[in-house]
């Protein structure tokens, strides 16, 4: 079984065209993509969790 894609911040930033300022909003509202928190202290999005995100989005724009 392989593993899930995780997608550094940077990688998800570029992906939604938002600063990291305006990604930090967001996430304080609840209203960004999951992450998970490495031991590293490092963020990760799974790539899965991107795409249930943007779909969710895209229901609520309708």
């Amino acid at each position: 079984m392989a593993a899930p894609k995780m997608l550094k911040l940077p990688e998800v930033l570029e992906e939604i065209e938002m600063s990291r300022a305006a990604f930090y909003r967001m996430r304080a509202r609840g209203q960004a993509p999951k992450l998970i928190k490495l031991p590293n202290g490092q963020l990760r999005c799974r790539r899965s969790d991107l795409d249930a995100w943007w779909e969710h989005c895209e229901q609520n724009a309708a």
